[in-house]
C-alpha cells in the first residue's frame, strides 16, 4: 500500500498541499492514505508525521513529494528511512533533488545508499575538523569546550550578595548571567566558597605568577 505524506511549513494560509496532494494522487496514493503537516520540518514532533510513520505497515511504501517535506536535515531523512527499511517499508521520492530514491528498486536503494554514505562522510569530516581544532588549541595552550560564565568578578559579587539576606537568587542569577547550578556550584548560601569557586580562585592565582 502507498501511504503518503505532505508538508508545509506555515499554517496562515499562504501555503498550501495543493501541489502535493495533487502529486502525491497521481502517484497513485489512496486519498484516505494522506497524512499532513503545517510545521517547520525542524520540528520533531510533527502530530501528521508521527501518525503517518505509526500507520505504515511491513510491505507499505511512504511516498512524499520533495526529499525535504520529510526530514530537517539528510541525517534526520536517513534515520527516518533507516527505520522504515528496518521495518520492512519502502521509501519514494516524487520530484527535486532525491527524485531517484526509490528503495523499492535497486538504483533507488544504490541512490539512498550514496546519500547515507555522503551523510557518514559529513559527520566524520566534522569529528575530525573538531579534533583537530582542539588538538591546535591545546598546543598553543587553550583548552577546547565552552568558555566558563562564571568569571573571578562574578565570583566576588556573588559572594557579596550571598551574604545578604534580601538577596534574591533568581535575580542575582539573572544579573549575573549565569544558572542556579552554577552558582551554587561556586558559592554557597552564606557567601561561602565552595569547590568550584576554590579551583577558579587558585586557576587566577596560578596565572597571575
Amino acid at each position: 500500500m502507498l501511504i503518503g505524506y505532505m508538508r508545509v511549513s506555515k499554517a496562515d494560509g499562504s501555503q498550501v498541499l495543493d501541489l502535493q496532494r495533487d502529486a502525491l494522487l497521481n502517484a497513485g496514493v489512496d486519498p484516505s492514505c494522506l497524512y499532513e503537516d503545517y510545521a517547520s520540518g525542524k520540528l520533531d514532533d510533527r502530530p501528521g508525521l508521527a501518525v503517518c510513520l505509526k500507520a505504515l505497515r511491513s510491505g507499505d511504501t511512504l511516498v512524499v513529494w520533495k526529499l525535504d517535506r520529510l526530514g530537517r536535515d539528510l541525517r534526520h531523512l536517513i534515520n527516518i528511512v533507516h527505520e522504515l527499511q528496518a521495518r520492512d517499508i519502502s521509501f519514494k521520492v516524487l520530484t527535486g533533488q532525491g527524485a531517484n530514491i526509490d528503495t523499492t528498486t535497486s538504483a533507488g536503494r544504490l541512490i539512498f545508499g550514496i546519500f547515507a554514505a555522503l551523510a557518514e562522510f559529513e559527520r566524520e569530516l566534522i569529528s575530525e575538523r573538531t579534533k583537530a581544532g582542539l588538538t591546535a588549541a591545546r598546543a598553543r595552550g587553550r583548552k577546547g569546550g565552552r568558555k566558563h560564565k562564571m568569571t573571578l568578578a562574578k565570583l566576588r559579587l556573588a559572594q557579596a550578595a550571598m551574604g545578604k539576606p534580601e538577596t534574591k537568587v533568581a535575580d542575582l542569577c539573572e544579573e549575573l548571567g549565569i544558572t542556579r547550578q552554577t552558582l551554587y556550584r561556586h558559592v554557597g548560601p552564606q557567601g561561602e566558597l565552595r569547590a568550584d569557586g576554590q579551583r577558579l580562585l587558585e586557576q587566577k592565582r596560578l596565572q597571575s605568577f
